[in-house]
């Protein structure tokens, strides 16, 4: 009688699948990558690039493989190379300058050439010249003369395909105005011209074939830990009405869930907006949030005041008023909000 270890088989079988799987890698695993990784549960084999080894606990109890690097350090990236066809990009630029140089080094990463190919074909040719194999006989392979050695600008045979969480401040201050994506970019600050500088160099890396990249363009995220409670606690002021900006959101979860269907059904270097049907502005969000929460709303000043009593970082997002158009969220990667705007989230709260 033959004896079948059906729990060897079993769990051979879970470890072929689990090879098999597609990879992902995601760059900058916070908020919103953690729900990215909770979405791909299952479905693929997950890493995330962390600069903070103390994380790496805690990315393998959510069951991805981390790696410690550090995009401010080219060198510390090495293990990023071919290591998965799709890459989430979701790190922030450094805090100075106009250049995105962290983005810089993440493509010089994936497009680097693969270096044991080249090792490869150079014992290939070490070989045929030591047998004497005609090149006749193996034309049907390999190319006479055999592959050409890596150069300068050499392209992996597989490119990468990111995926880049941007920022729909490129755009400044468009005085209330609806746009879609195609509205020329015009940042107002060096934070928003780093992001620029980031999309541009992936454009750039696409335009020569060396990866396949997507933009999403994100407003302002919320989810149940992403509430502005404390800011309302503190009783921080929000503009009148007539000095007030539009603003835009969109939930975590849907853009978790947007950035992943972005890899999957994107068009290359094409621009998203990432932005559900909200149309509000930023004080009617606040007194929203507050309402639902059972908070004094927040009190009202004049933009004269503001500039006198608030930060400058809030005053920078006091000042660019917009307000998007998402057909091609819905109509290009039919993409089904989960929240359609922040009053169906709100209505999921109880209140205290």
């Amino acid at each position: 009688m033959r004896v079948v270890d059906r729990g060897y088989n079993a769990s051979t079988m879970k470890a072929t699948r689990k090879l098999r799987s597609p990879r992902v890698l995601i760059v900058g695993c916070g908020d919103v990558g953690m729900r990215c990784v909770r979405q791909l549960q299952g479905r693929a084999r997950l890493y995330a690039l962390t600069s903070h080894a103390e994380r790496r606990d805690e990315l393998r109890a959510a069951g991805v493989t981390p790696i410690v690097g550090d995009l401010d350090v080219r060198a510390s990236l090495a293990r990023l190379a071919h290591l998965a066809p799709t890459v989430l990009h979701l790190a922030p630029p450094q805090k100075t300058g106009e250049v995105d140089t962290r983005t810089r080094a993440l493509i010089a990463t994936l497009t680097a050439p693969r270096v044991r190919r080249a090792r490869h074909v150079a014992t290939g040719r070490l070989r045929r010249a030591q047998h004497g194999i005609r090149a006749r006989k193996t034309s049907s392979i390999v190319p006479d003369g055999g592959y050409p050695a890596p150069r300068a600008g050499h392209r992996p045979s597989r490119r990468s395909r990111v995926v880049y969480a941007s920022t729909t401040g490129v755009y400044g201050d468009c005085a209330g105005a609806w746009l879609d994506e195609t509205r020329p970019v015009a940042p107002a600050n060096e934070r928003a011209k780093r992001r620029v500088s980031a999309e541009t160099q992936l454009r750039r890396a696409a335009a020569r074939r060396a990866i396949t990249a997507s933009i999403a363009r994100i407003p302002g995220i919320y989810a149940g830990n992403r509430l502005p409670l404390a800011r309302l606690e503190k009783r921080t002021p929000a503009l009148v009405d007539a000095d007030d900006v539009y603003t835009n959101h969109i939930h975590a979860d849907d853009l978790a869930a947007i950035l992943l269907r972005m890899a999957t059904h994107g068009r290359p270097s094409r621009v998203i907006h990432a932005s559900d049907d909200t149309t509000l502005k930023m004080g009617e969000y606040f007194d929203r949030v507050a309402d639902a929460f059972g908070i004094e709303r927040a009190p009202r000043i004049a933009r004269d005041d503001a500039e006198q009593q608030l930060g400058e970082m809030m005053l920078s997002f006091m000042r660019e008023s917009r307000r998007l158009v998402n057909t091609r969220l819905k109509g290009e990667l039919r993409f089904r909000l989960r929240y359609p705007s922040v009053d169906d989230f709100l209505r999921t709260v109880s209140k205290p």
